[in-house]
This record gives structure tokens, sequence and C-alpha cells, in this order.
């Protein structure tokens, strides 16, 4: 485990504008955008940071630990990795240095469906012991192969990922030529010119694939067919029978990503699904919603102890961290901010990043005199 910090990229802000340097402009914006007017997309990081704490400081202390126990496994550090879409598209192997830094930390990691390595190759990485996000395909046939190959890959937690009824409206990449099907234009060309080591990067490992996906799509497909499949394959939405296949037929830890509402939250309880994550993808799904802490503080109301509840969207921080887990969570994750910290640094990019959220939420665990993250919920300033 490395927890060397450049001392160059100290705060998250600075890995986002290297990051942005480094990278073509539609792979940048296909990162950091959301969709519509991105309202919902600052709102989310903004809200986290109204959430104030409030330390304690003439008491018996003796030392923060990080160590948090989730669905019967002890982990370093109270956030994992989120899955992500498109990984390889935004840094060629990201996927996977993420993966082995997540494994070398001991924090979960997350593969999406549609990212850009294995199941297989992952488990690999990671000894078994990543999560694996289920886009819930259309056709069962598909939906059951990909939970036996997690399952038989040893994963533990299966994540189904339900706030993507339809794709979101993402002005950036409909403009970049990223929406379905795909649109490649001579001003994409012309960026990667402009950015000579992610196109070396990426010619050495190769154009990104859905490798999940590849044994369900025709060979040799062009742009048009796989955006054909895409659409064909993941244009259902989400219901309680679907839901409740999954259940009866996984044999880990179930997890709904996307629950932003109190009647969701009880349809899982009611369903015995394990655990949510309160999230509003990131703000790429709706625009005029609640922020993901407001969705989290309503939520942890009635089902704090009924279901594992966990939160993403907004969070870039080690304080963000810290806000989110006295607000209620019982456990965070973060995408973009780990893939600002790989565009930045290439293979060194997944620990600099874990290790760098690591010590600034420690900083604010001693300040607030929290000897375990769990303390973190009595320092919260009630509003």
């Amino acid at each position: 485990m490395d927890d060397y910090i450049d001392p160059r990229f100290s705060e998250i802000s600075f890995l986002r504008e290297k990051a942005q340097k480094r990278l073509p402009k539609f792979a940048f914006e296909y990162l950091d955008g959301g969709c519509n007017s991105e309202v919902n997309l600052r709102r989310n990081t903004a809200d986290i940071r109204e959430v104030l704490l409030k330390p304690e400081y003439l008491r018996n202390f003796k030392s923060s630990s990080l160590k948090t126990t989730l669905f019967d496994q002890e982990y370093d550090a109270p956030f994992g990795i989120a899955p992500i879409g498109l990984q390889g598209l935004i840094w060629p192997g990201a996927t996977e240095i993420l993966a082995q830094a997540a494994f070398d930390h001991n924090i979960p990691f997350t593969l999406s469906t549609v990212g850009t390595a294995s199941i297989e190759k992952i488990s690999e990485i990671t000894q078994g012991r990543a999560w694996f996000q289920l886009y819930n395909p259309v056709d069962p046939a598909i939906r059951m192969d990909l939970i036996k190959r997690a399952a038989d890959s040893g994963c533990s937690v299966l994540v189904v990922l339900a706030d993507v009824p339809v794709f979101g409206y993402r002005s950036r990449e409909i403009r970049n030529g990223l929406s379905i099907p795909p649109r490649f234009s001579f001003q994409n060309i012309f960026q990667i010119l402009k950015h000579p080591s992610w196109l070396l990067e990426t010619l050495s490992k190769g154009k990104p694939e859905f490798k999940s996906l590849k044994p369900y799509i025709a060979k040799n497909s062009s742009l048009k067919h796989l955006g054909q499949f895409m659409n064909n394959t993941f244009n259902g939405r989400l219901n309680e029978d679907r839901l409740k296949e999954i259940r009866d037929v996984w044999p880990g830890k179930l997890v709904l990503k996307g629950v932003v509402s109190v009647e969701d939250a009880e349809k899982c309880y009611k369903l015995g699904i394990d655990g949510i994550i309160v999230s509003n993808h990131g703000g790429r799904q709706l625009d005029h919603g609640e922020s993901s802490i407001s969705s989290l503080q309503s939520i942890v109301k009635t089902y704090k102890n009924k279901l594992t509840i966990m939160m993403d969207s907004g969070i870039r921080t080690g304080p963000d961290v810290a806000s989110a887990l006295a607000a209620g969570a019982g456990f965070t994750f973060l995408g973009r901010s780990f893939m600002y910290g790989v565009a930045a640094l290439g293979t060194r990019g997944g620990n600099h990043t874990i290790a760098l959220l690591k010590k600034q939420l420690l900083q604010v665990m001693e300040q607030l005199s929290c000897e375990s993250v769990t303390d973190l919920s009595n320092r919260l300033v009630k509003p």
C-alpha cells in the first residue's frame, strides 16, 4: 500500500486542473459534466458543504481510526470507488489502475456493466473482492448471465442501478459526439492530436471497449450498431418484479443504487434488499432534483436501522466524506475524484487519491475528537 501524496496535487481540485490539461476536451467533459444545465451537479457538492460539524476539544481522546465494517467486511476507510462507465475513454487502463489501488488500500471497488474491463479481469486484480454494478439489461438471458459471471468471479455485492430508466440529456456529450449512437468528428481528432500523452496511452492500451458486454455484442460492430445495441439492451425501467427476480437468484449482498425517495427505500426494505446507495447519478440524470445529501437526510430518519444506507454524488474530498457520514450515511462512494487522479497521474493516480482522501478525513476526525467514523454523527450541527 502506497500512502505517498504528491505535494503538487495536495487537493482534489489540483488533480482536476491537471486532468483537464491532459485530456481531450470530449473526454474531460464526459467525466466532468452533468445533464441539462448542470444545476444538480453543482447543488450536490454545494449542499454537502452546508453540513456543519462541531468539535469537542476538552475530552479524553487518543487517536482516530478510519476502519469501517460493511456487510461483514472490514475496510480501511469509509469510502469506496463508485462505478463509472467508459473509464478507459477518460484514461486508458483507468479501471484496472483503480481496481488495483482499491485492493491495495482495502476499500471497495465497484465495476460498472459499461466499464472498460471485464468482470473476470477485475475479479483477478481484486482477488474476488470487487463489487459489480448491474445496469439491468432488458434481455433476461443477458441479465442472468452477467449475474452468474459476477457470482462465479467471487463478487460478494451486486449493485443494481435504478436511476437510468432513460439516458440523461447531457448537452456536452451530445455536442462532443458521445451520444448514442456515437458520432466522431474532426474536432474530436483535433483534440486528440493536442494531447499526445493521452493518445500514446490509448494506442498502447487499445481503444476502449465494453469488456463485460463483449460476449453479447456482434463482432466488428460499427458505432451505429453499437449504439443500437446499447439502446435496445438498456432501455427498460427497473421495477419491483425485476428486482425480486434478482433478489431470488443473487446469493450475496444486494444493493440498490439511485434511491432518492422514502417511497423507494420502503420498497427496498420490504423486498429484503440489504442496502441502498442514495445517489442521483452524480447529477447526470435529473437536473431539477434534490441533492444527494438532502435525499439522504430524509431517508435516514426512518430507515437508518432497517437498511444499510450509503451515499454517492457530489462527494469530492475527505471533509465531504466526513459531512456525509455525519449526516447519516454508513458508507460513501466517490467517482470523479478518483478519475481526476488517474487522468492527472496515470498509474500513480489511484494510490495518490486514496491516500489524499484518507489523510484529509483523518485530519477532520482528529480535529473533531472522533475515535471512529461512527462518532461523526455526534458532531453534526443540527439544523
